[in-house]
């Protein structure tokens, strides 16, 4: 039976540790949710593995990117009917323990997006001095631009609502790393945002996509100026009617 929540998980050589975070969703969200997998044209058994645990796997002829692997998720939410999506990723970083937490807030609140932040509450977790760095001047930002104080705009761990992820896939707006430049896009259009804490571990397999320090620079900067073109356009995406 098709349950009304997706979770959706982007992957890219991911052979080490997909199989350990399948395992521990199927058996701590069975109950809520579905599962899909999208396979960024990995050049590992990433995607045979994630078959031989009976979820749903699609994968791409070439290497996309981390958001259009997310968008190829959406869409098939969307064209499935979920009501609700959960972003999650590939390399056990986040807790499958967090999920229930997470869905119950996004179906009882009024909020639109669920993001689980690693810094609401004390943590064992060691984010790495650049991106701590960045983290910090992206809430910042978002805190001057919006009003809205965000403590975690680079987690990964989300929940969203059908007609906000309906507006990343039809808006034509998701950003080759949808962190808080997307955040300030959606609060300045009327998108409710909140946050709950979760638990992050740290990754015990294979690279990040930010794991050197010139990949943390380089994303320092290009966020910068697309948190300042997302607040920019807010307005002209209003005026389109992209919310209708």
């Amino acid at each position: 039976m098709k349950k009304s929540c997706l979770i959706i998980i982007p992957a890219y050589n991911e052979e080490a540790s997909i199989g350990n975070v399948l395992l521990k969703l199927i058996s701590t969200t069975s109950y809520i949710a579905d599962v899909i997998v999208v396979n960024d044209a990995s050049k590992d058994q990433t995607a045979k593995i994630a078959q031989q645990h009976h979820v749903q796997v699609i994968s791409h002829c070439t290497n996309l990117g981390y958001s259009n692997a997310i968008l190829t998720g959406l869409q098939y939410a969307d064209k499935h009917g979920y009501l609700y999506v959960i972003l999650f990723d590939a390399d056990g970083q986040h807790d499958a323990n967090d999920i229930p937490k997470i869905f119950e807030e996004l179906r009882k609140s009024d909020a639109d997006v669920i993001i689980g932040s690693r810094f609401l509450r004390p943590s064992a977790y060691k984010h790495a001095f650049l991106r701590r760095i960045g983290t910090s001047i992206f809430t910042t930002a978002i805190s001057w631009i919006t009003g809205k104080l965000i403590t975690d705009p680079t987690s990964g761990f989300q929940a969203i609502r059908n007609h906000a992820f309906r507006y990343y896939i039809r808006s034509g707006n998701f950003p080759e790393y949808p962190d808080a430049n997307i955040i300030i896009l959606m609060l300045k259009l009327g998108f409710r945002i909140r946050e709950i804490p979760v638990t992050m571990h740290t990754r015990l397999h294979g690279k990040g996509m930010h794991d050197s320090w010139i990949r943390n620079i380089k994303y320092t900067i290009n966020m910068f100026y697309s948190i300042l073109f997302s607040a920019l356009k807010a307005t002209t995406f209003r005026d389109r009617g992209m919310l209708e």
